[in-house]
């Protein structure tokens, strides 16, 4: 078993005078035996992406608080567990789709920013075909 850690820091200036506010993502994830350099080296890439997406969501207001992590009242959008979004990503590197490409087929800017339902449909659809 691999254990793959991937982090992502920046620092930007604040308002006062000679201060900066510092970001910083870390994610640590055990990968399965048996992959080649290529499948290695694509999910090290995948991985430290989306680390560094988070940071950047961060830095530029897309923070994940105003979402609720309960179901919400009808009309409204649940998003999608992070297990499902785990289990959808392990899917798409088994065929080789990223997650810059599962993103931009929904329109949003993250996988993260997933609902719950079209996490679902998609995982159905993958595992349908």
């Amino acid at each position: 078993m691999l254990k793959l850690n991937a982090s992502y820091s920046k620092k930007v200036p604040a308002e006062g005078e000679y201060s900066s506010q510092s970001y910083h993502a870390s994610i640590e994830c055990e990968l399965p035996d048996g992959l080649n350099a290529n499948q290695l080296q694509e999910r090290i890439h995948d991985t430290f992406e989306l680390v560094r997406q988070s940071v950047e969501a961060e830095l530029h207001g897309g923070n994940r608080q105003q979402q609720s992590p309960q179901p919400q009242q009808s009309g409204k959008t649940v998003p999608a567990s992070p297990k499902q979004i785990r289990y959808l990503l392990d899917l798409a590197r088994m065929r080789g789709i990223t997650p810059q490409q599962i993103a931009a087929k929904f329109n949003v800017a993250d996988v993260q920013q997933l609902s719950k339902q079209q996490c679902s449909n998609q995982i159905n659809e993958w595992r349908a075909a």
